[in-house]
């Protein structure tokens, strides 16, 4: 999340945030991250499991990461690349889709996109958000600042001058914001990666925590990145195969 004297907080979802936004949501805009990748790499005792028996929550694996530890090189398969432009429309055959490999060294960052959301906090609810946050992600997760590229933007009904002033990327001419962001990194103790899919799916299919089953979170996650875009350049085909596994 970051912040602005005047114009309060932005704050960047893309796990449970997405299909559970934080209070005092002013509006909303859709996009996505450069340079990582999305995966159920994360425990979860005190939201989708138990300290005796973790569940799994996503997390994010920097690009950096990827190619400096080779315990994630043979591990690694690139859904993130299937399709034309890293997308592929929703309606294609999903059985039909297989994975890509391709060198981890020769993977750029516009390579890897990591689709969820951006939240605007009005400068009032700040504080009590940040709060918030900071106990509901307390599992493991830490603050990092990240571009995010902004695709669909859900109109306000005021501050408007906070949409105006969201700069442009001046290479692609995206609109975008620099924001900070809850990330379970490979250093923290909850972190499990790397882990087979078929393991996850496992975990996923048998826990259930505090807020819930694994599989409603997966679910729930599915659904919500589907209907980011209309024209459905937004799937992640990861967590497709991974309630293909379940189900």
């Amino acid at each position: 999340m970051t912040t602005s004297s005047d114009e309060g907080m932005w704050v960047i979802g893309y796990g449970s945030l997405i299909f559970k936004p934080p209070p005092h949501v002013q509006f909303k805009v859709t996009g996505y991250i450069k340079g990582f990748i999305r995966r159920f790499w994360q425990s979860s005792s005190d939201h989708r499991g138990t300290p005796e028996s973790p569940g799994r929550v996503v997390t994010l694996i920097s690009l950096e990461d990827l190619q400096t530890h080779e315990r994630f090189h043979n591990d690694l398969h690139m859904y993130e690349l299937r399709g034309d432009h890293h997308e592929t429309e929703l309606n294609s055959d999903v059985d039909s889709i297989l994975d890509i490999r391709k060198s981890i060294s020769d993977l750029t960052s516009d390579d890897l996109r990591v689709w969820g959301v951006a939240y605007y906090i009005s400068s009032e609810h700040v504080d009590e958000v940040k709060k918030y946050l900071d106990i509901r992600e307390q599992d493991g997760y830490s603050t990092h600042k990240v571009p995010f590229h902004i695709l669909n933007i859900e109109q306000p009904q005021q501050n408007t001058q906070v949409i105006d002033s969201i700069p442009r990327d001046p290479i692609t001419g995206d609109l975008y914001i620099e924001s900070m962001i809850y990330i379970g990194t490979i250093e923290n103790e909850s972190f499990i990666g790397p882990e087979s899919i078929e393991q996850t799916s496992k975990v996923i299919s048998n826990s259930i925590g505090p807020s819930g089953s694994n599989l409603q979170y997966l679910k729930l996650l599915i659904n919500s990145i589907h209907m980011f875009d209309p024209k459905h350049r937004t799937r992640d085909y990861y967590l497709e195969d991974l309630i293909k596994l379940i189900e």
